[in-house]
């Protein structure tokens, strides 16, 4: 894990090709985004349910900047990631990329717009095909989106020089590398085809962490020197919190905190938010460090608790919890929070309600 001590280091928010002054230009939009997938249930997998993997998210991402998406597993944030993609197909809500409504697209003009929106998957093994040769696996976006072969082959290893790659790995199969320079060649290929947006898929994750260092650091340098936008998906706040200009963080299908990297660190407003950056091993300075242990495991997303979903888990929980869904609503700074405490000390709250727990 990242120490939290290495944000002080970074280089100043905006750099990177960020657009730091007047308004931000948002490049990606979702509007009461939704993913849900029918499930069956019981004893004999007769009933029917839904599983509400994201549930009416609303979100910006600006352009040149870098999204850190947070959450435990399971909360729905590779689901997001893909649904804005339309790799997997939104449910319902509005998708808007550059301008462009997506889900007005049909199948050849998807394709001719994913050129400017990839993705770099957590699995570096099974995203690879083993069969495929580097340069036929970098160069797999080019092909079908029509570039001629000599072309090909010289942005293939070019592309592959500027993630820290060797011209003679271009002739070599994904099991022949460590699983730092497979996800090199996952940068690759989403680079290839110099898009303007990228959904980094928790990129770090399976690496260790020497590695992670490494490639954090090129994506910084990628994104500077491509002018790129990252939607970077993570569960390890310090490691979002060293790549990121904001953050989201989701539970259960649903943003309950977004803000400045920098305003969510000195002043969590959701009491999840709270407890995630309590359980990192590094204490901010001049801030009391006291542990918040969530009860309880994350209620199934096929029968969400009603009201604030968080509400099962949160130790200051009460009865309108149960009754009324916080809306993100802005508390300043454009630091938005889902939550009818927000930004109240949890010490300064009343115990939660007996009833609300469980």
């Amino acid at each position: 894990m990242l120490a939290l001590r290495e944000r002080a280091a970074r280089p100043p928010r905006g750099a990177g090709g960020r657009v730091t002054t007047g308004s931000p230009e948002v490049l990606m939009r979702a509007r009461g985004l939704k993913k849900h997938f029918p499930v069956r249930k019981g004893i004999f997998k007769r009933q029917v349910a839904t599983l509400q993997a994201v549930d009416g998210v609303d979100l910006d991402i600006f352009r040149g900047e870098t999204l850190g998406l947070v959450g435990e597993s399971g909360c729905g944030k590779s689901t997001l990631g893909r649904t804005l993609l339309r790799i997997l197909e939104p449910t319902a809500g509005e998708l808007e990329f550059d301008g462009v409504d997506l889900n007005r697209l049909g199948s050849r003009a998807l394709k001719a717009q994913r050129q400017h929106m990839q993705i770099v998957f957590q699995d570096s093994v099974g995203s690879l095909d083993p069969r495929m040769k580097v340069k036929d696996l970098v160069g797999e976006g080019l092909r079908i989106h029509g570039i001629e072969r000599r072309r090909r082959e010289s942005v293939v290893l070019e592309t592959l020089e500027r993630v820290g790659l060797s011209a003679e790995s271009a002739e070599r199969y994904p099991h022949m590398f460590s699983g730092g320079q497979r996800q090199r060649i996952g940068l690759a290929r989403a680079l290839v085809l110099r898009p303007k947006f990228i959904v980094a898929d928790e990129p770090v994750s399976a690496l260790d962490v020497s590695i992670q260092s490494q490639v954090l650091n090129l994506l910084v340098e990628l994104k500077r020197d491509f002018n790129l936008t990252y939607l970077f998906v993570a569960h390890d706040l310090a490691v979002v919190g060293y790549i990121s200009d904001r953050i989201a963080v989701m539970y259960l299908g649903k943003i309950v905190e977004l803000a400045s990297s920098d305003d969510l660190f000195a002043r969590p407003l959701h009491p999840y938010t709270q407890a995630l950056l309590s359980a990192n091993p590094e204490p901010i300075p001049g801030r009391k460090h006291e542990r918040i242990v969530l009860r309880g495991d994350v209620p199934s997303p096929i029968d969400p608790p009603s009201g604030c979903r968080f509400r099962t888990r949160c130790p200051i929980a009460q009865p309108i919890c149960a009754e009324i869904e916080p809306p993100l609503a802005d508390h300043g700074q454009s630091h938005g929070a889902a939550c009818h405490f927000a930004g109240t000390p949890i010490a300064d709250v009343p115990a939660a309600h007996p009833t609300l727990v469980g």
